[in-house]
């Protein structure tokens, strides 16, 4: 673990780091838990919206997103009010966070993957990606967690069994070598480098049938805001890993700016990759008014 050169008691960082964390989480997943919610009835009481793969897609993405906020308060709660957990269960909260973390990650650049497709090969990408949708996402899990697995093994081996099982006030994590800090800016860097390289065939290919065109600004708007919001991702992120833990009021404070940058991205995820859409603008507007139309009707008529 790296320290600053000046004196300082980490555990009160990380305490205080912590209490900020969980409270700016229980914001993040109610309001992404919220939206989400919301784009999963619209997608799911349409049979055309279940069958398309960008659909299936988006909501795996909203999904990783609430259940990362949702775990983010519990692991950080159980550091801010000191609960004295065992260090397994510390590691394994942490682990399944960090699991859907990356899987924020890799949904994204399958959406970036399966957009590409859409635009550039039509006709042929259609039947094939309908017939691997499932074998890839269940493929994506599949790395990702044997990468988590093989990571938390390979840091563990210098713990001795007695205290992987002892309870800690401030629920430590592994995952903090240089090696392993490696490991994770690839498994970063690797879908972000995909992303990056379909947005920019993306670009391309609109570019020359003329839809990236001075008055198409709507086209031009949608690419450069996923690319900023992926960026309020990865920068953070990247930061994160490259650092470590540090101590002071100045790595205190850069972190706390880091976290706030990457949760704004996680608040905005559904807004942008979700309700930005045409389509489920249309359909929101219908859906509310079903909603407010039967909630109207069985007031209306009172109890039986």
């Amino acid at each position: 673990m790296n320290l600053s050169s000046e004196h300082c008691n980490i555990s009160d960082w990380l305490r205080l780091e912590a209490t900020v964390k969980a409270s700016v989480y229980v914001v993040t997943f109610c309001f992404a838990t919220f939206i989400t919610i919301i784009i999963i009835a619209i997608v799911s009481q349409n049979s055309k919206l279940r069958k398309e793969v960008r659909y299936i897609l988006l909501c795996h993405h909203l999904l990783c997103i609430c259940s990362y906020c949702g775990l983010g308060v519990v692991f950080q709660g159980m550091r801010a009010l000191l609960a004295n957990s065992p260090v397994l269960i510390c590691w394994l909260v942490f682990g399944v966070q960090l699991s859907f973390g990356e899987g924020i990650l890799f949904t994204l650049a399958l959406m970036a993957v399966n957009t590409y497709l859409a635009i550039c090969w039509p006709l042929k990408s259609l039947s094939f990606v309908d017939s691997v949708k499932y074998r890839i996402l269940a493929g994506t899990w599949i790395i990702i967690i044997l990468k988590n697995v093989c990571l938390f093994v390979i840091e563990s081996t210098n713990s001795t069994p007695v205290a992987v099982l002892k309870s800690e006030p401030l629920c430590p994590v592994t995952l903090n070598g240089t090696p392993v800090r490696a490991i994770g800016m690839v498994f970063v860097l690797l879908p972000v480098s995909v992303i990056l390289i379909s947005y920019s065939l993306i670009y391309q290919e609109g570019k020359r049938a003329g839809h990236f065109n001075r008055s198409n600004i709507k086209a031009r708007k949608t690419v450069l805001i996923h690319l900023l919001q992926v960026g309020l991702h990865v920068i953070p992120f990247l930061v994160f890993i490259g650092l470590g833990k540090m101590c002071g009021v100045f790595f205190f404070i850069l972190n706390l700016v880091l976290f706030g940058v990457f949760a704004f991205a996680q608040c905005f995820n559904p807004l942008i990759y979700g309700l930005w859409n045409r389509e489920l603008q249309s359909r929101l507007y219908y859906w509310m008014c079903c909603q407010l139309w039967c909630g109207h009707t069985i007031n209306s008529k009172g109890p039986v």
